[in-house]
């Protein structure tokens, strides 16, 4: 079985990561898109998972379970560099998203199951942005 300080540390990361990359991805849609519904959308997203993060479990203990000099993954940049133009950037920040939430729709069923199909529904939100947004990006002349 693993400590409840292990799985808060998998919380907060994954937690970080998903609205890290909301807001990466809700740069874009709002300044290089100017996509007024996706913005919002995903803005709307980031503030539910803030939300759904507090019942996993609370800040305090998220926060005190954080170990990030010592992380083991700190340092582990595979294709993080390697970004060509706005395109990548969102790709990749989305993906974050996705992988993310389906870590913690996953640890959410052993802390608290009532958040798992709230988390789930965001997954297939991001989905549906996805979709939308990659019409948008190809329609840029030059993603830079």
């Amino acid at each position: 079985m693993q400590k409840p300080d292990n799985i808060a540390r998998i919380l907060d990361a994954n937690i970080n990561r998903a609205k890290e990359g909301l807001r990466v991805c809700e740069e874009i849609a709002r300044f290089i898109l100017e996509d007024k519904n996706v913005t919002s959308r995903i803005k709307t997203i980031r503030h539910r998972l803030h939300t759904l993060s507090a019942k996993l479990f609370k800040t305090v203990i998220l926060l005190e379970s954080r170990n990030s000099p010592s992380d083991i993954g700190r340092d582990i940049y595979a294709s993080e560099l390697e970004r060509k133009n706005i395109s990548d950037i969102f790709f990749a920040n989305i993906q974050r998203v996705k992988e993310s939430i389906r870590v913690l729709e996953e640890f959410a069923k052993i802390v608290n199951r009532n958040c798992t199909i709230a988390l789930k529904r965001l997954r297939y939100e991001i989905y549906d942005i996805e979709k939308k947004a990659v019409k948008k990006i190809a329609a840029l002349s030059n993603p830079r």
